[in-house]
């Protein structure tokens, strides 16, 4: 792959003390810290995102990338949209399936991974995002005595050796987990 990449990954909103509200000013700092992330690594020459169209994390990231694609300092910016498998919006909600839809419709690309749901197929949506990139966005806990897909994915990302910034789904703390 000649541009970096980045995937990005995190919680539902269930997880959240704010849950689905995203006016609440916890969620509001948490997109505002994602939106400086994706800023800071284009700056160092990540042109591609990608995000596993879910309810939460996934959706934020992405609208934040819809909005950097409409700016001129971000021409190069590339949103991907990685599909689990066709049916897994089923139990979005109008106003998800809307935010979803304009996702998928103003994306650079998108790729359905699996024609049918399996019980692996988050797994496999999440490793072909990983396997593509150099660079992992979570907004995570780190607590590993859930299990839970974004930790499924972290410690993928690990196990690859990617470049790791973790906001923490509480606090909106940054820190970095590195190889390197």
């Amino acid at each position: 792959m000649d541009k970096q990449s980045c995937t990005i990954t995190g919680h539902r909103p269930p997880r959240f003390k704010f849950k689905y509200n995203e006016q609440a000013p916890l969620c509001q700092k948490m997109k505002a810290i994602l939106a400086e992330q994706i800023r800071t690594l284009y700056e160092k020459g990540v042109r591609v995102y990608y995000v596993g169209c879910a309810v939460g994390v996934d959706t934020w990231a992405a609208e934040i990338i819809l909005d950097l694609m409409r700016q001129k300092e971000y021409s190069e910016i590339g949103l991907f949209c990685t599909i689990p498998f066709p049916e897994h919006t089923e139990r979005f909600t109008a106003g998800q399936k809307k935010r979803y839809e304009k996702i998928l419709n103003g994306c650079t690309d998108k790729k359905t991974i699996n024609y049918k749901y399996s019980p692996v197929a988050y797994k496999r949506c999440n490793y072909f995002m990983i396997d593509n990139s150099q660079y992992l966005i979570a907004v995570y806990d780190q607590d590993r005595s859930q299990r839970s897909g974004t930790g499924q994915t972290v410690n993928y990302a690990i196990k690859k050796g990617l470049h790791i910034t973790f906001i923490h789904p509480d606090t909106a703390n940054t820190s970095i987990y590195s190889q390197q």
